[in-house]
């Protein structure tokens, strides 16, 4: 049987997953803050733990900086769904957590039913995951810019002085192909070792569909933005894609590609029935190969449970697009990449510190584009 610490200073969210916890079949101790969870994990040794961020006497933050020192556990963070809970959760990431689950609100105690699926999947997911894979990778790039604020500038916009919101100005290069990348479990951490090695003169439009709740997926995209040279944003209106630009597709919706005036757009549509996950990775890769010929396409499966996506990167490496799978020895999590190289789905099995290089090669910078600032240079020396 699997042993579980839930750890958080409210006694009544420590019975409600204790009590989800157990009914799911797992050994269940608890904590009420971080110095008691350090300890437990070193006597106890848990093989998931589920962890507040704000507590008396030593913090999430900290216990979980101790934890990943002195014995690594796939950890589960237990986050608000205010954006400094968000800013604290995707920092807990970059410390080393698997995963994270949005905290109920207002009566907690009414909204088990809202968290107990959820929490059973995440530490099922969290139990399989490999801590030890983020120590094969290189340090994180350190910021390089301010993180944007929440309200995103009209400069930001693709759009002509006086045009409509999403109107592309009359001199917007054309776009020869898009990245695909689709992402679920370690996700977070695992685009940091690939996109702020990416150059500001990239080529082609990258999409992302990481699968993440609605409240989180504007803070991830503006804390991505602080760490890249390219430009990244959430897509959660119709935006025509331009080169040197990321698009996060925003939780709670589907990330599509669709065609407007003669022009690639990236569209957010309402979450599809037929799909578990969302933003889904199948819908992401279908609807790009609808509007775009396959061999312009480029198709990047990350860490991740599941097999979301692994059909449709299949089905566009046959039509002679390329397409990546992370490899064993860095995903967090193994199945989304595992499942597109059963279905013989990956033109290439690489760790995640290669496959911005290997976009790199497959995709040389823009004849003409304006050099990355130095200011900017997010790529470690070794690198380069």
């Amino acid at each position: 049987m699997k042993k579980v610490l839930v750890v958080d200073d409210s006694a009544l969210m420590r019975k409600l997953l204790t009590g989800v916890l157990r009914e799911g079949g797992y050994e269940v101790q608890s904590a009420r803050n971080g110095a008691e969870a350090v300890a437990q994990v070193a006597q106890w040794q848990p093989d998931v733990v589920t962890l507040d961020i704000n507590m008396p006497e030593m913090d999430g933050l900290t216990a979980l900086s101790q934890i990943m020192a002195t014995r690594p556990t796939p950890v589960v963070m237990v986050s608000s769904l205010t954006e400094q809970g968000a800013l604290a959760t995707f920092e807990a990431l970059a410390l080393g957590a698997v995963d994270f689950i949005p905290k109920p609100g207002g009566t907690i105690s009414l909204r088990v039913d809202d968290i107990a699926a959820l929490l059973l999947e995440k530490v099922r997911s969290a139990a399989r995951a490999r801590v030890g894979a983020a120590a094969q990778r290189r340090p994180a790039p350190a910021t390089v810019k301010p993180m944007a604020p929440a309200a995103r500038p009209a400069a930001r916009v693709a759009a002509a002085p006086g045009a409509a919101p999403g109107t592309v100005a009359a001199d917007a290069p054309e776009v020869p192909g898009l990245v695909l990348v689709g992402v679920s479990t370690g996700g977070p951490r695992t685009l940091e070792d690939i996109l702020p090695r990416l150059p500001a003169d990239f080529p082609w439009p990258v999409l992302v569909a990481q699968h993440m709740p609605a409240n989180f997926t504007d803070t991830f995209a503006r804390r991505m933005d602080s760490l890249c040279a390219l430009s990244v944003r959430e897509l959660d209106t119709a935006q025509p894609l331009l080169p040197g630009q990321v698009y996060i597709g925003r939780g709670g919706t589907d990330l599509a590609v669709g065609e407007r005036a003669g022009r690639l757009y990236g569209l957010p549509r309402p979450e599809s029935a037929g799909m578990l996950w969302h933003p889904s990775v199948e819908v992401l890769v279908e609807t790009a190969m609808q509007h775009v010929d396959p061999r312009h396409l480029v198709g990047v499966m990350l860490t991740g449970m599941g097999n979301d996506g692994a059909a449709a990167m299949a089905r566009l490496k046959r039509a002679g697009g390329r397409t990546i799978a992370e490899s064993s020895e860095t995903a967090v999590v193994f199945g989304m990449p595992a499942e597109l190289i059963e279905r013989q789905g990956a033109s290439l099995v690489l760790p995640c510190t290669g496959i911005a290089a290997q976009l790199r090669a497959w995709l040389p910078s823009r004849p003409g584009a304006a050099a990355r600032p130095a200011a900017r240079a997010a790529v470690p020396a070794g690198d380069r």
